[in-house]
């Protein structure tokens, strides 16, 4: 069976990043869209990746026009939002599809890990992963759960996985 670090995935400056490169790192992968109603979610994600960094957490944006077609733009585009209107820092991805035939392989894998109430289906943008630093899922979460609702389960994995 395929494991998140046997991943890779493009950046939006067009780099091929394996997804080993994160070993031992906390991470958080979300699928992102420039136009969503969740689009401001950016800037808490961003407060999270300021202030846990240093302690391991690493946050993965990919951009995805899968639902309502909120991600109409080119890489510019994206990184123009990211970078100028939320101050985004945190690594952004390649625009991906994370459901159908044509789905990028860290959402085909992160959806078969962590099957969600639609079953393997990721119902909208902003949904979130956690994996620990050993590459495992840890926990789903839905677009509606706000970065600062996830933060007492990113302190929680962080100190769990200090400790080990």
């Amino acid at each position: 069976m395929t494991t998140f670090y046997q991943l890779s995935a493009t950046t939006l400056q067009g780099q091929l990043i394996s997804m080993a490169d994160y070993a031992g790192k906390l991470v958080l992968v979300v699928n992102t869209a420039s136009h969503c109603g969740f689009t401001p979610q950016y800037a808490g994600l961003e407060t999270l990746y300021q202030k846990y960094a240093a302690r391991g957490l690493i946050i993965l944006g990919f951009p995805c026009n899968q639902f309502g077609k909120q991600e109409p733009g080119n890489a510019d585009d994206i990184a123009q939002t990211c970078h100028i209107n939320y101050g985004v820092s945190f690594p952004m991805f390649e625009k991906v599809e994370v459901n159908g035939a044509a789905a990028h392989p860290v959402f085909r894998y992160l959806k078969q890990a962590l099957p969600g109430i639609p079953g393997e289906r990721i119902k909208w943008n902003f949904t979130k992963f956690l994996l620990g630093r050993d590459g495992k899922p840890l926990r789903r979460f839905a677009p509606i759960t706000t970065p600062e609702k996830m933060e007492k389960s990113i302190v929680a994995a962080l100190d769990d996985e200090a400790a080990l």
